[in-house]
């Protein structure tokens, strides 16, 4: 396809199989990241006691994993609206890959933290990029749904990184661990060599027209408005996701007495809600509209999770703690349309990635605050203030977030 050829000039089979390849790579390089993130949490404690590395020291490689994707989030968007969604992605994945399989040579604290950071920079790129690349490539009524598979992503990535690390971790270690981590790369290759740059892409940068993509988040009062209402959207969605995900097991053990098998059970649980959910956001977005679906989904989470605050018999938790699932992350399922509807060509890749990592950044508070709140007081309470944060979600979606269901991408 050359750079001035437009998506009508393409036959519809070829159309076709080109926005299934884009959809493949954009859900594998999420699914990178959750598989990433999870393996790491299982291996802190092994890699703390081969590197005699305090609690601090370990921690500190999830966090500085963490504020490396906000750094690659930020600077992979801007890249991505000026030299291509394909070929940005493609430099995330390796970049994530190879300091990936370096951390397998890791001699000490301080090396295996640079490596994580780097790491944490492609890791960072991926979701925003992959995005926009699907937006780009569907049409309009099937945009929520497919960008809801490429959250979906994510939770395949956990999924196998539950499955997998207890069965290989004992056989090759955390440094084979790491090593696996060098496979992406592999995925960068097919990337590049059978996903092309969507049309939209190609035809805007053959006109020649460039202007600054962080400019244009505000560019006028109401682009203002919008980038206000996704960044709140997207602080909630991360702040209410890390507190309960790294508190729910410890929650469940303290509060009910429960053995770290059966919170994991139990936990799992609320991870399949989480899935459905993303699923079920993508297909009401595209059925309903952008704003009735978020709508519906923060008033359910204010719900369940108060709910859950009370919840105490065995059954009911599991239950309980599935359909909360559904509401708190499942909204996820939505950014990708929702903000490439909001946004130009030239500004897309970086409204997704700029607005999304500064919800990450807010939401690498979550844990912090929820832990603080269950020490002071106790884990109800902790929960009944992450119910009420949804609130403020609400009040942004009313406010601030227009209506853009259907609308031609630009």
């Amino acid at each position: 396809m050359t750079p001035a050829s437009s998506a009508a000039d393409t036959p519809a089979s070829a159309r076709n199989g080109y926005a299934a390849r884009a959809l493949v790579a954009s859900v594998l390089g999420y699914a990178m990241d959750g598989f990433d993130l999870l393996i790491l949490g299982f291996m802190l404690p092994v890699i703390a006691a081969d590197l005699h590395l305090n609690s601090a020291q370990a921690g500190s490689l999830v966090t500085w994993t963490l504020i490396g994707a906000v750094a690659g989030g930020l600077i992979f968007g801007v890249l991505s609206d000026y030299y291509g969604r394909v070929r940005m992605l493609t430099w995330t994945i390796l970049v994530f890959a190879v300091f990936t399989g370096l951390c397998a040579l890791a001699q000490g604290y301080g090396d295996l933290l640079v490596y994580r950071t780097i790491a944490g920079i492609g890791l960072g790129g991926e979701f925003g990029i992959g995005m926009t690349l699907v937006a780009e490539a569907w049409p309009p009524a099937q945009r929520a749904r497919v960008s809801s598979y490429v959250g979906l992503g994510w939770q395949l990535g956990v999924l196998a990184a539950a499955l997998l690390t207890p069965l290989l971790l004992p056989l090759i270690g955390w440094r084979g661990m790491f090593a696996l981590g060098l496979l992406p790369a592999v995925a960068s290759f097919f990337v590049r060599r059978r996903v092309e740059e969507p049309a939209l892409f190609t035809e805007r940068a053959a006109r020649g027209v460039r202007q600054l993509p962080l400019k244009r988040l505000i560019a006028d009062a109401r682009t203002a408005r919008a980038s206000l209402g996704v960044a709140i959207l997207c602080s909630v969605q991360n702040f209410g996701y890390y507190g309960l995900m790294i508190w729910l097991p410890s929650y469940l053990s303290k509060t009910f007495g429960y053995s770290l098998t059966r919170s994991g059970v139990w936990t799992a649980a609320t991870v399949v809600g989480m899935a459905c959910g993303i699923w079920l956001f993508g297909v009401a977005a595209d059925r309903f509209g952008r704003k009735p679906a978020f709508l519906f989904y923060q008033l359910g989470a204010v719900a369940m999770v108060f709910v859950y605050a009370h919840l105490t018999t065995p059954a009911a938790l599991l239950v309980g703690g599935a359909a909360m699932g559904v509401f708190v992350n499942g909204m996820i399922g939505g950014y990708g349309a929702l903000i490439s509807e909001l946004y130009p060509t030239d500004a897309r890749a970086t409204a997704q990635n700029v607005l999304f990592n500064v919800g990450r950044a807010v939401g690498g508070f979550g844990p912090v605050v929820v832990g603080a709140l269950a020490a002071r007081y106790s884990f109800a309470v902790a929960l009944i203030f992450l119910a009420s944060i949804y609130v403020l979600d609400v009040l942004a979606t009313l406010l601030l977030i227009p209506e853009r269901r259907g609308a031609e991408l630009h």
